[in-house]
């Protein structure tokens, strides 16, 4: 029984040093570094230097085991150095001068001699045999090297590289740009070939893992090992391996943060200010940020959380449950690596069944379904959204959709665009309809179609971001729910909400200019368009503005022709048209003079045409209005439903009717061969190119026609049909690309249905074009790779 009882004292005496190992005694030796999986025999363990406790039963009858040391090693898993003078170095690989950086009252260069061997850099006062060996940076699969650069040759006149280690960092130079490569080369290919670093935690998570099926061991182990616990104090060392070095050449730096290993410190210091905080949604979002930032960060935060959740002192209390809220958030945002997955999932387990029917349990219930489902996220949460999860509730989302209506969903944090436009559709009736409908994301100035796999989540926080950052005009972002893809204009009722939102669609391509009409029918759309919104003509109704009615461009258009006319020019300036333009004037004063002169007096005749067209816009507005409010007057009698009717029947007229327009710079040949800038119009059966306010096509391409499509570069789109190659420049990519997959992911259902026998999709495997084969009797259409 004594024995038993000093055996019990050992064990927990060594699972007290892990922590004291790593987080926060004082260290002793500038060699010490984690353990390699390489140092450890077979079992894993070491053969001297690390002492382990085993429990006496485990699952599967093997041994299990908590890691611990021998006192001389207090700091982490560690190899000491031996120290040998000179004549008793290893295999060299490297020698020679160098100068390193010396820190003190100031920074200096000084010169030793450096040896690169197989484990470490060491340098030394001399390259004579007994000299004496001045410091050594151990090498691991965790150091860093950073190559020269000319930036610091031109600021010192010598070749720099940087060396980081666990503790030391070496800033050498060499006046040889080869010599300086060949270090560096040198001690990359040594870092390269050492085993992956383990620190302690992944050595105790592995543990658990092996042993999760005993529940005995597994608190044997967390008995043991204070460092998988809940502690107050302060962490010295990150739980997972880190590279050495700043963050500059290790990750996208450019927020300010530091190293990731010191980052990696400092957010366990934001995690343990929560239980504090009044507010905590700052530090929540402060840590999401942090690790959307940076990548590495996420299974570190993970295993931080696993620890502050592990046998707190008080877990019922609203300080300790925000650890558990954070959780929440970080299980809604990013996914952990596949290990931490499975340690957190045992976790969870672990927790669901110590306090069944807790707050903790409740906690951890959610986070298991949240783990489920979780993508990684483009954005952080937004402070509502935080609210919510640290509640596990979700969200109110409005979408707009033609009317002007809206309507109120409630969505969670995986929620797509996908899922809110099927329910859309279930809660206006539009289940059977044969076009496709979509979200866009909407202002002002500006409109977007959003992507099927995009998460609301992340649109509704972009939105929040937005608003902080733009002026109020354009500030006011909302979600619409709008038709996509009109396939088949003729079968929508006119008693259905389906035919407003054309309607309405319509509408807006007409204000926007992008419905080629005559100027007499343009007056008779904004007629019909005030009756179906205002009714029966009145003085007393209010009328809406005239760019909510009638294209702003045709205006601008008129004035301006008509400003541009030539102008009889006076005296002064016709005789100067006929002065010899060979004399200068001498620079200097005078010049200068003359100078400021010209350009005041250019300034103020701008100002001066500006005033003349605002003013013009002003009569020109007027006059157009006039005509529509006559107009109006005549439509009295008319219903809404026949003022709509009208107004589709008017704009029917133009072949590309229901068609999407994109403005394009078309290129007429594969040579580059320039034209003017035309609209790209695609429809349910073709491509169009139409010059811009002319209603016929300058040509039609059907889907039958087109053997590829894709895009070609940054902001070049390429459609191949026949032997012919059309490029078009373009800002609008991703949208052309995305509505010509819509279409043919329609074509393929309605080939599914038995709707269209003369087309035939198959997929393609090529990545970046779409590529449609040809076959003698039907067209080969491509099912697209990805849905909208």
């Amino acid at each position: 029984m004594p024995l038993q009882g000093v055996c019990w004292f050992l064990c927990c005496r060594q699972g007290f040093s892990l922590l004291g190992r790593d987080y926060g005694e004082k260290e002793e030796e500038a060699s010490f570094e984690l353990r390699n999986k390489e140092d450890l025999t077979p079992n894993g363990r070491s053969p001297a230097e690390v002492t382990v406790s085993q429990p006496t039963r485990t699952a599967n009858g093997t041994n299990g085991h908590t890691v611990s040391e021998m006192n001389e090693e207090m700091k982490s898993l560690v190899i000491e150095k031996s120290k040998m003078g000179l004549e008793e170095e290893p295999e060299v690989l490297v020698k020679g001068w160098l100068l390193r950086e010396v820190r003190g009252n100031w920074i200096k260069q000084r010169r030793y001699w450096f040896i690169l061997s197989q484990d470490s850099l060491d340098y030394y006062t001399g390259p004579e045999k007994g000299a004496r060996r001045l410091g050594t940076l151990v090498l691991t699969n965790l150091c860093s090297v950073i190559w020269p650069d000319k930036q610091t040759y031109k600021e010192t006149g010598h070749w720099s590289i940087t060396v980081y280690g666990r503790r030391h960092c070496y800033r050498l130079y060499t006046k040889h740009f080869n010599e300086a490569v060949h270090w560096a080369c040198a001690i990359q290919k040594i870092i390269d070939t050492k085993a992956p670093v383990e620190t302690p935690t992944q050595l105790l998570i592995r543990d658990i893992e092996e042993n999760k099926f005993n529940p005995e061991a597994v608190e044997h182990i967390y008995q043991h090992n204070p460092i998988l616990k809940y502690t107050q104090g302060p962490l010295y060392a990150p739980l997972l391996p880190f590279p050495y070095g700043s963050l500059e050449h290790t990750y996208h730096s450019g927020k300010g943060y530091g190293s990731v290993r010191e980052e990696a410190v400092k957010l366990f210091n934001c995690l343990q200010q929560l239980e504090s905080a009044w507010e905590p949604v700052p530090i929540i979002q402060g840590v999401l940020q942090t690790c959307l930032d940076l990548r590495p960060l996420r299974d570190e935060v993970y295993c931080q959380l696993v620890k502050q959740t592990s046998y707190t002192p008080a877990p019922y209390t609203a300080a300790h449950l925000r650890y558990w809220q954070l959780l929440t958030c970080m299980s809604c945002t990013f996914l952990p690596g596949p290990t931490v997955l499975k340690y957190l999932r045992f976790h969870l387990k672990r927790i669901q069944s110590q306090s069944p029917e807790s707050e903790m349990d409740n906690y951890a219930s959610f986070i298991s379904e949240a783990l489920e489902k979780t993508k990684c996220r483009e954005c952080v949460p937004s402070w509502e959204e935080i609210q919510m999860l640290m509640s596990r509730q979700e969200m109110l989302c409005t979408v707009h959709y033609p009317g002007p209506l809206s309507c109120q969903l409630y969505i969670s944090s995986h929620t797509t665009a996908n899922e809110v436009v099927r329910r859309m559709q279930e809660k206006l009736g539009l289940q059977e309809s044969k076009n496709t409908f979509a979200l866009y994301e909407q202002n002002a100035l500006w409109e977007q179609p959003v992507t099927g796999s995009a998460l609301i989540a992340d649109i509704l926080t972009r939105f929040e971001n937005l608003s902080t950052k733009e002026s109020e005009s354009e500030s006011h972002w909302k979600l619409c729910f709008k038709l996509y893809c009109l396939l088949d204009a003729d079968s929508i009722s006119v008693d259905s909400i389906e035919y407003i939102f054309l309607f309405e669609q319509c509408h807006e391509m007409v204000v926007r200019g992008q419905l080629p009409a005559c100027e007499e029918d343009l007056h008779a759309l904004a007629s019909l368009r005030l009756q179906c919104l205002m009714g029966d003509f009145s003085t007393h109704a209010p009328c809406p503005p005239l760019d909510e009615l009638f294209p702003g461009h045709v205006l601008e258009s008129r004035v301006l022709m008509s400003l541009s006319a030539p102008q009889t020019l006076p005296p002064c300036q016709v005789a100067a048209q006929g002065c010899p333009t060979t004399q200068r004037f001498h620079t200097g004063l005078l010049a200068g003079a003359l100078w400021s002169h010209t350009a005041t007096a250019a300034h103020k005749q701008k100002v001066e045409q500006d005033m003349r067209l605002r003013s013009r816009l002003k009569e020109e507005g007027a006059t157009v209005m006039v005509s529509i409010l006559e107009r109006w007057k005549g439509l009295a009698g008319y219903s809404r439903r026949d003022s709509m009717a009208a107004y589709l029947t008017i704009a029917r007229q133009w072949s590309g009717f229901g068609c999407t327009l994109y403005e394009v710079d078309f290129y007429i040949s594969s040579t580059g061969s320039f034209s003017q800038k035309l609209w790209l119009g695609v429809a349910a059966t073709s491509v169009s190119l139409y010059r811009q306010g002319e209603a016929e096509a300058l040509e039609s391409f059907p889907y039958g026609q087109i053997c590829s499509y894709g895009v070609s570069d940054s902001n070049t789109f390429k459609i191949t049909a026949g032997d012919r190659d059309l490029l078009f420049e373009t800002t609008k990519l991703t949208e052309i690309m995305q509505l010509m997959n819509a279409y043919f992911s329609a074509i393929h259902r309605q080939r599914g249905k038995g709707e269209d026998a003369d087309i035939t999709i198959t997929e393609s495997t090529e990545v970046g074009f779409h590529h449609l084969a040809l076959t003698h009797t039907p067209t080969l259409l491509e099912l697209p790779s990805h849905p909208v």
